[in-house]
């Protein structure tokens, strides 16, 4: 018997005998709250004698308190919509031609099926579904964003005069004058940075410490929207300002996360989805790049075989996974293939598929950062995966303690009506332009539309195509840098993580980025010729710039400068476990060719 409270509320009438329908009920409870009331039609159908018993057990039915009934798909679109975020179910199926007779039509297979799909649900969404909620999860990668940033930040802090500085590789202020010349005002839209206001040794160094400073605002917890939003600025400036040294591809996924991050501090939800978009985004590039390459080692699943020994800054256990049985890494290159193409879609899956998924690209991501130091690019794809989770998740895997901390501090955002106005246009831009981008790479071809969009938000980088490693390289060329007083004895200059001394150890780097290291491994795959830098950067050798020598591991010529400095090529492999059990190298080399001919500084 339904109450006087409960007469004044919309009704909704289900099977009361029917495990899949009560498990949904309990869900919709738990979305509407007191708006609905709910009965099963056993205790309620004879106050309804209009409603026949065998649409009671065909359909759930929907009273409104005006005593309109609806049933099927409406009925539940309509108790849908007394929950926050859902009435837009109800406009489509009222106003899109089509929709309703598709909802219905669903509507009735599920219906007809609902004994069958009682188990498959339970398994799907877990025996206690409830709505899922994110403050938890949105709390966490916030501080996990904060901690990233700070690598990030210091990371390139200690190498940036040596890199961009007045007497660096590439001189900041030089840049600048190259843009103004080329494109003039419109620098200030194509290459926006902050600084335009000044290029001094100390304005990149306040960037960069300031970036760092901002880092620890958000671990913290202090003004987050505030502080990602600066950081996202300083890093993009950073971006642009470090020319040859940045756009890697963690730098691009770091400026478009970053952007996120500060829309989930914004708005949750949204932020929430967005961010998946990008970890599937992320994950299925990089799969498509190395199959559309062309590339024969990912065709013949050989690019496992390789990778370990030519990838550019190896870790220790890079050399002991190479020498794992051929059958091993051809397995290895099928798993990571699938878990780049395949697992993916999971993303968008029920819950315990997309918990799935996201155990499979965690998995993926803690081979690589054991094997192969790449900054903080692993780090960041796995604080991406924790979005994939919901709170009931994370309070189930982490102790009560912990759990009831963060609950102190976390909350749902919901923004008011005019920033998730502008929240909403944002993440259709996003969506659109990720989709334009993925058509682009998978089909070839952009309309002009999509070109336009992509092309005008391109400088700020909240949307970038990825993809590592898309043609594998089979050999690992090294350049030796070297000096000499008198042209005829040369010594050679150590790096702090490239390999050169074939009797050192591979090193652990990351999440630092020793961002010379990395653009030597990309100058060796070409020329001098095709990296001018690579010449500025033995000048200042001749020089012997602090800033550039505090880049490297060694300095052979501490006194004074050499007179001449070259750059010979070399062929590297790891060594054998027998040539490594005789001689203790792990690394077997030969020259190759010169890549740089002895210079000096009239020369």
């Amino acid at each position: 018997m339904q109450t006087a409270t409960e007469r004044r509320l919309p009704l909704l009438i289900y099977d009361g005998d029917c495990g899949f329908c009560k498990y949904w009920l309990r869900y919709w409870k738990r979305l509407t709250g007191d708006r609905v009331a709910y009965a099963p039609y056993q205790e309620v159908a004879a106050q309804h004698p209009e409603i026949p018993v065998a649409e009671f057990k065909r359909a759930v039915q929907y009273i409104a308190p005006d005593g309109k009934i609806a049933s099927g798909a409406e009925a539940a679109l309509l108790t849908l919509s007394h929950a926050g975020g859902k009435g837009f179910w109800l406009a489509l199926y009222r106003h899109v031609p089509g929709f309703a007779a598709i909802a219905e039509a669903v509507y009735a297979f599920v219906a007809s099926h609902r004994a069958e799909l009682y188990r498959p649900t339970v398994w799907l969404w877990g025996p206690d579904y409830e709505p899922p909620r994110f403050e938890l999860i949105s709390w966490l990668f916030i501080r996990a964003m904060g901690l990233i940033y700070l690598a990030a930040f210091v990371s390139f802090g200690v190498q940036a005069l040596g890199l961009i500085g007045s007497h660096g590789i590439l001189p900041l202020s030089e840049f600048a004058v190259a843009v103004r010349s080329q494109i003039g005002s419109s620098g200030y839209w194509r290459v926006p940075m902050v600084f335009w206001m000044a290029q001094s040794d100390f304005a990149i160094q306040t960037a960069c410490w300031a970036g760092a400073a901002l880092s620890i605002l958000v671990i913290v917890d202090l003004m987050p929207s505030v502080s990602l939003f600066f950081l996202y600025v300083l890093y993009l400036s950073l971006f642009y300002a470090g020319q040859e040294f940045m756009g890697f591809q963690w730098d691009l996924l770091l400026l478009e996360t970053g952007f996120l991050a500060l829309i989930l501090s914004i708005a949750t939800k949204p932020g929430i989805w967005l961010l998946r978009w990008l970890l599937f985004r992320l994950m299925l590039l990089s799969g498509a790049v190395k199959l559309l390459s062309g590339d024969p080692t990912w065709a013949n699943l050989s690019a496992l075989s390789y990778y370990f020994q030519t990838e550019p800054l190896p870790t220790p256990l890079a050399w002991y996974v190479h020498h794992l049985p051929h059958a091993v890494l051809i397995a290895s290159t099928v798993a990571t293939l699938f878990t780049e193409l395949v697992v993916p879609f999971l993303i968008f899956f029920p819950r315990r598929l997309r918990f799935i998924g996201a155990f499979g690209i965690l998995i993926l991501q803690v081979v690589i950062f054991v094997t192969g130091n790449y900054a903080f690019f692993n780090l960041l794809t796995m604080a991406l995966c924790l979005t994939a989770f919901d709170d009931a998740a994370l309070r189930r895997t982490f102790p009560n303690r912990v759990t009831r901390f963060v609950q102190s501090y976390a909350r749902e955002i919901r923004p008011p009506r005019i920033v998730s106005v502008a929240v909403g246009a944002l993440t259709v831009l996003i969506v659109f332009t990720g989709l334009v981008q993925l058509n682009a790479i998978l089909n070839r071809r952009m309309s002009p539309l999509g070109a336009w969009v992509a092309g005008e938000i391109e400088p700020l980088h909240i949307v970038n195509t990825y993809g590592l490693f898309a043609v594998m390289t089979t050999t690992l060329p090294e350049i030796i840098v070297e000096g000499s007083d008198d042209g005829v004895n040369w010594r050679e200059y150590e790096f702090k993580y490239k390999p050169g001394d074939v009797e050192r150890r591979p090193r652990w780097n990351a999440p630092h980025q020793p961002r010379l290291d990395w653009q030597m491994w990309f100058a060796a795959l070409g020329s001098a010729s095709e990296n001018p830098w690579f010449s500025r950067f033995l000048q200042r050798l001749l020089e012997n710039s602090p800033d550039v020598i505090a880049l490297l591991g060694s300095n052979p010529f501490p006194r004074k400068p050499p007179l001449y400095v070259r750059a010979v090529l070399y062929d590297y492999r790891y060594s054998t476990p027998e040539e490594r059990k005789a001689t203790g190298a792990w690394w077997v080399r030969q020259p190759e060719a010169i890549y740089f001919p002895a210079a000096s500084l009239r020369s």
